[in-house]
């Protein structure tokens, strides 16, 4: 399983098998369908259904509580969030999903972890930054820190090296109407550069 998430923006029901499918055999193994795309709660159930029980899949731009019931319901494992609302992290953590709220801040990112998250979606990455995130390591507890936005296979070396334990893709891996074999070439790509950059990657201790 690679450290990477997968995000689907905009991804149709009609092409969630094949696309989830293409990304399972390059290597992904996380998968994110953001809600506000095409009925996502129906590509997050063919998802679910369609692929290997090792891969993960659930919802991005989840905002409220009730939309974490949803997910639950079409099969989700895992919530992602742009912002930090401790109501919806609890309420995801109460349904036994993964929590990844989105983090700009320290102060941000503390009042996700007091909530119940045990990763956080650094967003936008570019604006924390490699400095901003490591000098969040200095107080924070163990906890996942996953960048998500501008952060392509060149940089993900340098992002581990600074603490960064996964990585969110979306636009560099995925766009509607993407064609196969595009997909999979990027998808390779990316997954050969995390392969190259996960040696380095910390141990996170949540005993």
């Amino acid at each position: 399983m690679t450290g990477l998430i997968a995000i689907l923006r905009g991804l149709e029901p009609t092409e969630a098998s094949e696309v989830g499918s293409v990304l399972y055999e390059s290597g992904l193994r996380t998968l994110e369908v953001p809600l506000n795309s095409p009925e996502p709660l129906r590509s997050i159930e063919i998802l679910r259904s369609s692929l290997p029980q090792d891969a993960r899949v659930g919802a991005g731009t989840v905002l409220t509580t009730a939309q974490v019931t949803s997910v639950k319901e079409a099969g989700g494992q895992l919530v992602v969030s742009p912002n930090t609302n401790p109501e919806v992290i609890a309420a995801t953590a109460a349904a036994g999903l993964a929590s990844y709220p989105g983090v700009a801040t320290v102060s941000e990112a503390f009042t996700a972890i007091e909530a119940g998250a045990g990763a956080l979606k650094l967003f936008p990455a570019q604006q924390v930054g490699l400095a901003g995130m490591k000098a969040w390591l200095a107080v924070l507890p163990p906890v996942d820190l996953i960048p998500v936005g501008g952060v392509g296979a060149d940089e993900m070396a340098e992002w581990v090296a600074a603490g960064a334990t996964g990585f969110g893709i979306g636009s560099a891996l995925f766009a509607p109407g993407v064609r196969l074999e595009e997909l999979r070439t990027q998808a390779a790509a990316l997954v050969q550069a995390w392969d190259a950059a996960a040696p380095g990657v910390r141990t996170v201790h949540t005993d």
